[in-house]
């Protein structure tokens, strides 16, 4: 049975061959994390500690969303896989167990159902023309809802006005506890409900308080924020997942090749809050995009374009 990778790694760690195996692996991702060459030997050393796990548990260990201690679980997962991911378009492995295998990740219908009756449905009823103010008052039926939506919200817009906006960082942890946080129930409604006109629309748009969380005083490029990306374990894993479950396919129905729209949404909720927070583009469309730019890309110009178009022309997402 696969395992998660932080229990894999404690028991690789009690065994003598596999602890020395792995501690080659982990100074191979360090040095790859790090930008740092390998010469001839070291890169084949690496892949030999790679294959020498064979049927080890840590191989085939996955990482849970929400899980406590995430990120050590994520970091044990791209130790494993360091050598498997050179560059961008190989990121197509999730360190995530598959959504539909988490019950938690699944909407309580019900639940939401018993907080929409009795009073509050007279002033829900009033928002009816305008369903993400209606999902923001749904969320504050929700004490853990609107607590943490209150407290990003004011992480993000701390020294609004002055040149140096906000804490950028603090801003996309708190952003990132909220949509781990909350159910799905809140978070999926508010962020992606749909709009009729640009009051609604400018609404849903800054969601994510996107002067702190999303936009630049300039647009930098593209690579940049991939490279930003590639540095951190959540984003890099959150990458990792958008691709595999955001694939475009022409001949499916949804346009996903994983035949599943939903856990597409769920995938780009993980994106934000990282270094590659994606957002709405305007108020009056439902298109949405990275802030950054592919000019002056030089000979990267394609993998520049296609890193903007997994969003920005991508019909599964």
């Amino acid at each position: 049975p696969r395992s998660d990778c932080i229990a894999a790694e404690q028991l690789c760690l009690l065994d003598s061959t596999c602890n020395g195996t792995y501690r080659i692996l982990e100074n191979c991702a360090l040095a790859k994390t790090r930008f740092l060459p390998l010469d001839h030997d070291s890169r084949v050393q690496c892949l030999n500690a790679e294959l020498d796990l064979g049927n080890s548990s840590l191989l085939h260990c996955k990482c849970h969303r929400r899980m406590k201690r995430e990120e050590h679980c994520l970091r044990v997962f791209w130790t494993i896989h360091s050598s498997m991911t050179d560059g961008y378009f190989n990121l197509e492995t999730s360190p995530y167990e598959n959504p539909a295998n988490e019950e938690h990740w699944k909407t309580d219908y019900n639940k939401l159902a018993a907080l929409l009756s009795g009073k509050d449905c007279s002033q829900l009823a009033r928002d009816a023309t305008n369903p993400c103010l209606k999902a923001t008052h749904v969320c504050n039926l929700s004490k853990k809802c609107v607590r943490l939506r209150t407290e990003y919200a004011s992480i993000c817009t701390k020294g609004a006005g002055s040149e140096d906006v906000c804490d950028r960082r603090k801003c996309h942890r708190g952003l990132r506890n909220f949509f781990e946080k909350v159910p799905e129930d809140f978070t999926k409604r508010i962020l992606f409900c749909p709009c009729q006109d640009e009051l609604c629309g400018e609404r849903r748009r800054k969601t994510i308080v996107p002067n702190c969380s999303f936009q630049y005083s300039t647009k930098p490029n593209c690579l940049w924020l991939l490279d930003s990306c590639l540095e951190d374990h959540i984003c890099k894993s959150r990458l990792a997942d958008f691709q595999q479950n955001c694939q475009p396919a022409d001949t499916s129905p949804d346009g996903c090749s994983q035949h599943s729209h939903a856990a597409c949404l769920q995938a780009y909720m993980g994106m934000i809050g990282t270094p590659m927070t994606p957002n709405y583009v305007s108020n009056s469309s439902a298109e949405v995009s990275l802030w950054c730019t592919c000019e002056n890309s030089g000979n990267e110009k394609e993998k520049c374009d296609q890193i903007l178009g997994m969003f920005e022309n991508n019909k599964c997402l």
